[in-house]
């Protein structure tokens, strides 16, 4: 799954986010409701674990506007607001669960994973697989293939090609893909990165005619253009 998660406190967000990683899903963390609005705006997500008291714009807010903006992404309420009222005010603004807290993060991953699964049902297509050119990938089966090809990757490689496969098209930087896949917000001076695309470019463009990993220079990398390595 990849998840936006709207939490100010950062302690509560950085668990969430390092968990999340753990279990091989992929997270955007915005520290304020303006923040996770811009961040919907900008990328499509399958969930959205949204905090309810935040600055800037409180989640009910937020998810009002996502809404109104015509966004029905699945939306999971986190809250320490428990009462009925304040569960039965989250849903009715548009959410689609609710979790209070304290939580068990088993729990939450539970909601999610019911929450994308509902979404990803039969007629939605376009929430289970991407597609580049020839290149698919089954999200439901985590399945990758190039025209008639399987394509075997290491869980990393799949989170790196997922990421780069939702934002096809477009210039994707060192520091996205630090912050997206691995789950750092800094530039710890390694080549992970560089490791990493240089092995994935291997199973998808070697052997075929046309390449579609691209390394943009001093800028990054872009999926769906023709390389100019």
């Amino acid at each position: 799954m990849n998840v936006l998660l709207v939490e100010d406190d950062k302690q509560v967000g950085d668990f969430i986010v390092s968990e999340l990683l753990a279990t091989g899903h992929t997270c955007t963390h915005a520290q304020d409701g303006e923040a996770g609005f811009l961040a919907a705006s900008n990328s499509m997500f399958d969930v959205m674990v949204i905090d309810r008291m935040m600055p800037r714009m409180d989640g009910l807010t937020l998810i009002n506007t996502l809404r109104a903006s015509g966004d029905n992404t699945p939306v999971l309420v986190l809250s320490a607001l428990g009462d009925v009222t304040d569960r039965v005010q989250g849903l009715q603004c548009g959410a689609d669960d609710y979790l209070v807290k304290p939580f068990a993060m088993t729990e939450l991953l539970a909601r999610l994973e019911v929450l994308h699964r509902r979404a990803a049902a039969p007629g939605s297509e376009a929430q289970t697989k991407l597609v580049v050119e020839d290149l698919s990938m089954d999200l439901l089966r985590q399945h990758v293939q190039r025209g008639e090809t399987v394509i075997s990757l290491q869980p990393r490689e799949y989170k790196l090609l997922e990421y780069l496969m939702r934002h096809a098209g477009q210039v994707v930087t060192r520091a996205m893909l630090l912050e997206h896949v691995w789950g750092y917000h800094f530039d710890p001076q390694t080549n992970v990165i560089d490791v990493h695309v240089s092995r994935l470019r291997q199973k998808i463009d070697k052997g075929f005619e046309h390449p579609l990993l691209a390394t943009v220079r001093g800028a990054g990398y872009c999926l769906g253009a023709e390389s100019g390595d």
